[in-house]
C-alpha cells in the first residue's frame, strides 16, 4: 500500500499520512488506557503496521538521491532505523514496570508526533520526474521472477532478523532463565526477568540494526551476490551450531549476536541489488519485498513456537530456519550468472 503511494503521490506525502495514522493510534491507546478492549487493541495493532511498513517510503526516498554505486550504504543507513526495536527492548518493559503499559503508548505517541513534525519541516523528495503507473504495471512486477527471488532473500534476511528479534525475550527466558536471574541480580541489580531478558535481547538485536549499513557498504564494494553468499553462509553455520550444541549462556549470546549481525548485513546487501534491478519501480518493489520480509518474520516466530510445543526445545526450529537459508544460498547460485549477464551489465553498481 505504501509503495503504491510512493509511486503515485510521492514519498513525503505518503510518509506524512502513514505517520499520522501511527501517532493517532498510539494516542488513542494511551487515552483509552486500561479500559481499551481487545477489538480496539487489534485496531491499534493494525495501525502500527504502517510504522512497520515505513521503510517502503524511506528506502525509495533515500535511494532516489544517490547513484547506483552508493545504493548499498545509503539504503543500509535508511534501513538502520529498525534500531527502534532495540529501544523497545530496552525501555518498554522498564517503563511499563514503573508507570504501567499506558505510559509506553504515551511515550511512543509523543515521539511519533515529534518525528512527524521534524519530517514535515526537513524532508524533501528527490527532484526526479514521476511516471504515472497503473495497477497493471504492478501486476507485471509480480510476474517477474526476480521479484520472487528478492522476496525470498529478504524473507530470510529481514524475516530472520525481525522473527528472532520478536521471539528473543521468550527464547532467553525459557532456556536461560536461571543464568539471567543470577546475572541480573549480581551485575545489573535487577530482579525482573523480563527486563534482564530485554537487555540481552537488545544487545543481540542492536548488532543487526547497526550493521545493516555495513552490509550495504560491503555489497557496494564486492557486489551483492558475493556478499549474500558470505552473510547467508555465516548465518547457516551459526544457526546449525545453536541447533546441535547445548551452548552455555554467554556462548549462546555470542552465537545469537553473530546471527543477528550477519542477518542485518544481509538486509543491506539485498537492498544494494534491488534498486539496481528495479530503480524505476522502487516504491512498489520495496513494499513487495518488505512484505515478504514481514511474512518471513511471522514464519520464524511460528516455527520456533511450534518447535517448543512439539519437542519442548528449539533445535527443530533452528534446523528449519537453516534449511530455508540453504535454499536461499542455492537460489543465489541459480540466478547469479543471469543477473550479471543481463540487467547487471548496465546496473551501474557491482552485482
Amino acid at each position: 500500500m505504501l509503495g503504491f503511494g510512493v509511486d503515485s503521490i510521492g514519498p513525503k506525502k505518503t510518509a506524512l499520512i502513514s505517520q499520522a495514522i501511527v501517532a493517532g493510534a498510539l494516542w488513542y491507546a494511551y487515552f483509552r488506557g486500561v479500559h481499551i478492549t481487545y477489538g480496539e487493541l487489534l485496531f491499534v495493532a493494525f495501525s502500527l503496521g504502517f510504522a512497520g511498513a515505513s521503510f517502503a517510503v524511506a528506502l525509495p526516498q533515500a535511494g532516489q538521491w544517490y547513484p547506483p554505486n552508493l545504493q548499498g550504504i545509503v539504503l543500509g543507513i535508511a534501513g538502520a532505523g529498525n534500531i527502534g526495536v532495540v529501544l523497545d527492548f530496552l525501555f518498554a518493559p522498564k517503563i511499563a514496570e514503573i508507570w504501567g503499559w499506558p505510559a509506553v503508548f504515551m511515550v511512543g505517541a509523543a515521539l511519533s508526533t515529534f518525528i512527524w513534525i521534524v519530517y514535515l519541516i526537513m524532508a524533501k523528495d528527490a527532484p526526479i520526474k514521476k511516471q504515472k503507473r497503473t495497477v497493471s504495471d504492478y501486476l507485471n512486477l509480480l510476474r517477474d521472477k526476480d521479484t520472487w527471488w528478492f522476496s525470498l532473500f529478504y524473507a530470510v534476511s529481514f524475516g530472520g532478523f525481525v522473527g528472532f528479534a520478536s521471539y528473543m525475550r521468550v527464547y532467553l527466558m525459557d532456556v536461560y532463565s536461571d543464568d539471567m536471574a543470577r546475572i541480573g541480580m549480581s551485575w545489573i541489580g535487577e530482579n525482573n526477568l523480563k527486563v534482564v531478558a530485554g537487555y540481552f535481547g537488545a544487545l543481540t538485536i542492536f548488532a543487526g540494526a547497526v550493521l545493516r549499513p555495513v552490509g550495504g557498504a560491503v555489497a557496494d564494494r564486492m557486489g551483492g551476490v558475493k556478499s549474500l553468499y558470505i552473510f547467508f553462509g555465516s548465518v547457516l553455520t551459526l544457526a546449525l551450531i545453536n541447533a546441535f550444541v547445548n551452548l552455555p549462556f554467554w556462548f549462546a549470546i555470542l552465537d545469537l549476536f553473530l546471527i543477528m549481525s550477519f542477518l542485518g548485513m544481509a538486509n543491506g546487501a539485498v537492498f544494494q541489488l534491488v534498486p539496481q534491478r528495479f530503480r524505476k519501480e522502487m516504491g512498489i518493489m520495496t513494499g513487495i519485498v518488505g512484505c515478504a520480509g514481514g511474512l518471513g518474520g511471522t514464519a520464524i516466530i511460528k516455527t520456533l513456537g511450534a518447535s517448543k510445543a512439539m519437542t519442548n526445545g528449539y533445535s527443530a526450529g533452528f534446523i528449519a530456519f537453516s534449511a530455508i537459508v540453504l535454499i536461499a544460498i542455492v537460489g543465489i547460485s541459480m540466478v547469479k550468472t543471469r543477473w550479471r549477464t543481463t540487467w547487471g551489465v548496465n546496473a551501474g553498481g557491482k552485482i
